[in-house]
């Protein structure tokens, strides 16, 4: 992982020069379309305040909840495109392009991706007195029964959510859907048996996992986690699998490319630092370094499945 961040950092430095201005000159502003002590505002208030080491200015966390992260995303969206006034989000980005017919912006044209922040490794966790044991025994019940195996989610429309159908299209099973207000409901009915199960980020899960409570059956990563060398990747049983919980940082749309550099950098810098590592292992999250042209192309490829899995679903705004 150190070895990819110090080749990103490379790279970015042999990119286009940041122009001898005083970006920024004032305090920059970071929307973040969700509650205050979200895993997405926790990260970002972690990395921007890192990033902005050196800066001679402060960075301003201003969260912005509402309509599933869109009211603060539009607000950044009418912002003056002068990298004064940040969007730090996620993967929620991607899906209420999918989820929503009418938004007050573009996902895609409105926004210039700056950084990519983490990830969020997911886990297939289900109850022990279940009976199932393994990837594989699940899929043998869902196909034995169609229908009568359930999945949690903390809401219609989320990761999570999104998450749980595209391990339904990618085995071909036939798992009904429940949805909750929020991921401690979804939990506790996991555990007593009331859902068969559901797929949270692995550090929401991990300490259920240790404590007995939940049996991990896969984590959604390419390969096996670290923290769970035993659980296998779902991808061992359906090859090309995997699904993820990621964040990053979105400037407006026509911000100077001298600015969005800068950013960048100061990005890939920021996750380089041993205390910000920690920071992250502490939420099981792992840094994720990208070119702001690397990051364009990967929300376009994460917006585009989500469109597809929402239309094959039939997943819809709640």
């Amino acid at each position: 992982m150190k070895t990819m961040v110090l080749s990103c950092i490379a790279g970015l430095v042999a990119a286009t020069p940041v122009r001898a201005d005083t970006y920024p000159s004032k305090p920059v502003r970071i929307v973040v379309p969700l509650s205050a002590g979200s895993g997405m505002d926790i990260i970002a208030r972690w990395v921007t305040q890192r990033m902005a080491d050196g800066w001679g200015q402060p960075v301003v966390v201003d969260n912005r909840p509402g309509a599933g992260g869109t009211v603060g995303t539009a607000l950044i969206a009418k912002s003056k495109p002068d990298g004064h006034s940040l969007l730090a989000s996620g993967s929620a980005h991607a899906t209420n392009a999918a989820l929503y017919h009418s938004l007050p912006y573009d996902s895609l044209g409105d926004f210039t991706p700056v950084a990519s922040f983490a990830s969020l490794v997911q886990v297939l966790v289900i109850a022990p007195s279940a009976g199932v044991r393994t990837l594989p025994d699940l899929m043998a019940a869902a196909k034995a029964k169609p229908g009568a195996l359930t999945f949690a989610s903390p809401g219609a429309g989320t990761g999570v959510h999104f998450t749980g159908e595209k391990f339904k299209l990618a085995t071909g099973i036939d798992a009904v859907h429940v949805p909750f207000k929020g991921g401690p409901e979804a939990m506790t009915d996991v555990m007593m048996g009331r859902v068969t199960y559901w797929i949270p980020s692995l550090g929401t899960a991990l300490p259920l996992i240790r404590g007995g409570k939940l049996l991990a059956l896969g984590v959604t990563g390419r390969k096996r986690s670290s923290v769970l060398p035993d659980v296998p990747a779902i991808a061992e049983s359906i090859p090309g699998f995997e699904s993820t919980l990621w964040f990053g940082l979105w400037a407006p749309a026509h911000t100077p490319g001298s600015i969005v550099e800068k950013l960048a950098k100061d990005a890939v810098r920021a996750l380089a630092h041993p205390a910000l590592l920690d920071q992250l292992g502490s939420l099981v999250a792992d840094p994720m370094p990208m070119t702001p042209a690397e990051f364009a192309r990967f929300v376009r490829d994460e917006t585009q499945t989500t469109v597809r899995i929402a239309r094959v679903a039939g997943v819809k705004a709640q």
